[in-house]
């Protein structure tokens, strides 16, 4: 009888565990109480994102970030440039990765040669420096970011902003 209880424990905290995840991922609070942006406003963001690139004749890639700098949500326009998909998820992670304190643009004159931040573009994986990259805030809270690659910078970052207004606010 021990041994079938010693055997059975590992199936019994498996199942806590599967259990705690479902109500709280082990966060300590529910989805609800947490500030992320959700698939429903990732969908509202690519969605006005590429309409507004569709308004432009600019095809592009849109990535959605959450405040963790993980993608939530990815889409690429018919005939964006395919190096363009690397960059559009870079310059939302660049500007989660600042917690949300400045758009990707924010990092160009202090990562210039002889700026204090020379080569920050080399860290992280690879952080992206030049506009296109917004932050999301709703509520007061930054909940994630957008990448837009594959125009203009003065464009990426219209389209990364459409956006962005779609669901709250880039301050």
């Amino acid at each position: 009888m021990f041994s079938k209880l010693i055997c059975a424990l590992p199936f019994l905290s498996l199942t806590l565990a599967q259990n705690s995840v479902a109500n709280n991922n082990y966060l300590g609070s529910t989805p609800f109480e947490r500030h992320s942006v959700n698939h429903t406003q990732t969908l509202s963001i690519i969605e006005a994102a590429v309409e507004e690139s569709l308004n432009l004749s600019i095809p592009v890639n849109i990535a959605v970030v959450d405040p963790s700098a993980l993608l939530v949500g990815f889409l690429r326009v018919d005939n964006a440039y395919p190096g363009s998909i690397d960059i559009a998820q870079k310059k939302s992670r660049t500007v989660a990765l600042f917690n949300g304190a400045f758009p990707s643009a924010g990092l160009y004159n202090s990562s210039q040669p002889g700026a204090a931040l020379y080569a920050i573009e080399q860290t992280n994986g690879g952080l992206v420096v030049f506009g296109g990259g917004v932050p999301i805030f709703a509520d007061g809270y930054f909940i994630g970011a957008v990448g837009v690659s594959g125009g203009t910078v003065d464009q990426d970052i219209q389209i990364a902003t459409a956006g962005v207004n779609a669901v709250g606010s880039t301050t």
